[in-house]
């Protein structure tokens, strides 16, 4: 099975949902899945729709880089994190997916989700 027939799903509710310049490409074993989306709502449901197919994300065979349209409300708020704290805690407590939360604070996290600080200040989406 392709990987595209594997997301079929998830291309499908991109384009559904109005991605614009939605761009999908296969490279070397990962799909890469670009676009704007006219909200943080749908792009919210689209990272939804991607956990539902690949739970956990264990596959790592597609990588997201979806924008949210310039004028759309802002939709984000501060968490501080706390001793103890990793970002499928802070997820799973805030009713968050990790990878959003990652994806968001990636100028202050890094490439390394695990690598997170009691102390900084981070993004959540709304």
């Amino acid at each position: 099975m392709s990987l595209h027939d594997k997301y079929a799903d998830l291309i499908n509710a991109a384009n559904a949902h109005g991605v614009a310049n939605l761009a999908v490409r296969d490279a070397d074993g990962v799909l890469y899945i670009d676009g704007e989306a006219p909200s943080a709502e749908v792009k919210q449901q689209l990272w939804d729709l991607y956990g539902q197919l690949d739970p956990d994300y264990r596959a790592a065979d597609v990588v997201m880089n979806l924008s949210v349209a310039a004028g759309a409300a802002p939709e984000i708020t501060e968490y501080t994190i706390v001793p103890g704290d990793s970002l499928s805690k802070i997820g799973a407590k805030l009713g968050k997916n990790w990878k959003e939360i990652w994806d968001l604070n990636r100028d202050k996290i890094g490439d390394k989700p695990d690598y997170i600080q009691a102390g900084w200040v981070i993004k959540i989406p709304a």
